[in-house]
């Protein structure tokens, strides 16, 4: 099964940013395709295909990785681009560094976990840079990201996200 960790967005902050990006959307060329807010999600590690037989283990790897992590004040804010392809929207708040952290240790990717929202992907290539300037000074509503949830991706035309696991993160001391 193909799977990634993730934290959720709450609505308010998914509808906050939805209507933010009303502008950005009318100001799009028609090659870009944008991703439903439904399923909006911060990835901080994605796994591809695993075996059934893997899954377990993999559980169990993030059990280890995430024991002790703490709830994650965040924010969404700003907005950038990987090239021509992808339109991203930036996470900031005063556990930013923390969420990198915790995104570098579930990975099995040989690079630093990058903090964003992927919000849009381009079929061949567009100029994003109006699209980029338009959200660039997007601040949305700061939240507390309270677990972490290993989700299962269903690919085809209605593609789907079933949450398969999920790890609480510790409440701060004094919260």
């Amino acid at each position: 099964m193909r799977l990634f960790l993730a934290v959720r967005l709450p609505p308010d902050v998914v509808e906050h940013l939805d209507r933010a990006m009303q502008a950005a959307r009318a100001l799009a060329p028609p090659e870009v395709r944008w991703a439903d807010p439904a399923r909006w999600h911060l990835t901080l590690a994605f796994y591809g295909e695993v075996p059934d037989d893997r899954v377990d283990r993999l559980r169990n790897k993030i059990t280890r990785q995430v024991r002790g992590a703490r709830t994650l004040d965040l924010q969404l804010r700003a907005a950038g681009r990987f090239g021509d392809r992808v339109l991203w929207v930036g996470v900031g708040g005063r556990d930013r560094d923390e969420l990198r952290r915790l995104g570098t240790a579930v990975s099995v990717e040989d690079r630093p976990y990058r903090p964003h929202l992927t919000v849009a992907r381009v079929r061949g290539s567009a100029d994003l840079r109006p699209l980029v300037a338009d959200l660039g000074d997007y601040e949305g509503p700061g939240w507390t990201a309270t677990q972490l949830v290993l989700v299962r991706s269903r690919l085809g035309p209605r593609p789907a996200y079933d949450d398969i696991a999920s790890w609480p993160l510790a409440p701060r001391p004094g919260a």
